[in-house]
C-alpha cells in the first residue's frame, strides 16, 4: 500500500508540473509573435496566388503580368521593359531555341522570353529570395520551359561549356567587379546576345547621387582587352531587403565605348544599339543586341 501511495503521489506531482509546463509553453506561443515560431510559417486561409505571392511581402519590384496584374506586388512594370521589348522584336521568334537568362530577378523577362516561343529557358538567379520568387512566378504563370538555377552565373559559365541559341543579360553587367569577363564567358556560351545594362559617364554622372563612383577610374586589362573600371560602393543599399545587386561589397561600371568595345574583342560582329535613356536617376543605360 505505501508503494502505490508513493506511485499515486509521484504520478500526481508528474501530472500537476505536466500541466503547468503546457500551460507556460501556451503562453509563451500566445505572446510571441507568430513570425518568430513556426507557427508564421503556416497560413490558414484559402490557397490563393495573393497567398503565395505574399510570401514575399514588400520585397516585390514588379508588377505581375496577366492574369494576375490586380495582384498586390511590386510597382515596376518589368514585363514592359522598352529595351527588352525592342530585343526580342528584332530577334523574332525563339521558337525551338535554347535560351540563357542571367539575373532573371522575378522572372519578368523569362516570361517574355516564354511568350517568344523558347524551347527551354536556363536562368541563373545568384539572391535566394529573388530565386524563390522566381519559383513562384514560375507557378502562377506555368513558365515550363523555365529551369531556374540558384547560385553564381560566373561560376556557372567558367565550368559549364553548354551552348545556348540565344543569352539575356538584363540588369546584370553593372554588379560585377569585372565586367568585361562577363561579356567574355557571354561570348563563349552564345553567338546571339541581349544585353542592358547602366554605363559610366563622367558628364552625366555628377553631383551627390553619384559621390559613391570613382570617376577617373582605374586601367584594366582582361583577356588582352584594355578599358577602365569605374568602381562603385553598394553602402548602405546592402543592409535593406530589397538590394538585387552583386555578391561583393561593390562592383564596377564600364563606358559606353569600353562595353561596345568588348563586345567586338570577343568576336560579336554586328553590334545593334536599341533604346537609350541619359536622364535617368539610376545613371545613364542602353539595350544592345549582339550577334556574330
Amino acid at each position: 500500500m505505501a508503494l502505490e501511495r508513493l506511485l499515486g503521489d509521484t504520478l500526481s506531482r508528474w501530472s500537476r508540473w505536466d500541466s503547468l509546463r503546457q500551460k507556460a509553453v501556451n503562453t509563451f506561443y500566445r505572446l510571441t509573435p507568430k513570425s518568430a515560431n513556426a507557427l508564421g510559417l503556416q497560413r490558414n486561409v484559402a490557397p490563393s496566388a495573393q497567398v503565395a505571392v505574399d510570401i514575399f511581402k514588400g520585397d516585390w519590384a514588379s508588377i505581375l503580368p496577366e492574369p494576375f496584374s490586380h495582384l498586390r506586388a511590386g510597382k515596376m512594370k518589368l514585363t514592359e521593359h522598352p529595351g527588352i521589348r525592342w530585343g526580342l522584336a528584332e530577334v523574332g521568334s525563339l521558337a525551338g531555341k535554347t535560351v540563357l537568362e542571367l539575373g532573371p530577378l522575378e522572372a519578368s523577362h523569362t516570361y517574355l522570353l516564354a511568350q517568344a516561343g523558347a524551347q527551354s529557358i536556363t536562368a541563373i538567379e545568384s539572391n535566394t529570395r529573388a530565386f524563390l520568387k522566381c519559383l513562384v512566378v514560375k507557378e502562377l504563370l506555368e513558365l515550363t520551359p523555365a529551369h531556374f538555377l540558384c547560385g553564381d552565373c560566373l561560376t556557372y559559365l567558367r565550368e559549364s561549356r553548354a551552348k545556348f541559341d540565344f543569352a539575356l543579360a538584363s540588369g546584370i553587367l553593372y554588379h560585377m567587379e569585372n565586367p568585361v569577363e562577363l561579356i567574355e564567358l557571354l561570348s563563349r556560351a552564345s553567338d546571339r546576345l541581349l544585353l542592358w545594362t547602366h554605363y559610366f559617364d563622367p558628364k552625366i554622372m555628377q553631383g551627390p547621387t553619384f559621390r559613391h563612383f570613382d570617376a577617373e577610374g582605374v586601367s584594366h586589362q582582361h583577356a588582352g582587352f584594355p578599358h577602365r573600371l569605374h568602381r562603385q560602393n553598394y553602402g548602405k543599399a546592402l543592409s535593406t531587403r530589397t538590394f538585387w545587386g552583386g555578391t561583393a561589397l561593390q562592383s564596377a561600371w564600364l563606358s559606353r565605348s569600353d562595353i561596345l568595345g568588348a563586345l567586338a574583342h570577343f568576336g560579336y560582329t554586328k553590334v545593334t544599339v536599341g533604346p537609350e535613356e541619359t536622364n535617368s536617376p539610376g545613371g545613364p543605360s542602353f539595350t544592345l543586341l549582339a550577334t556574330r
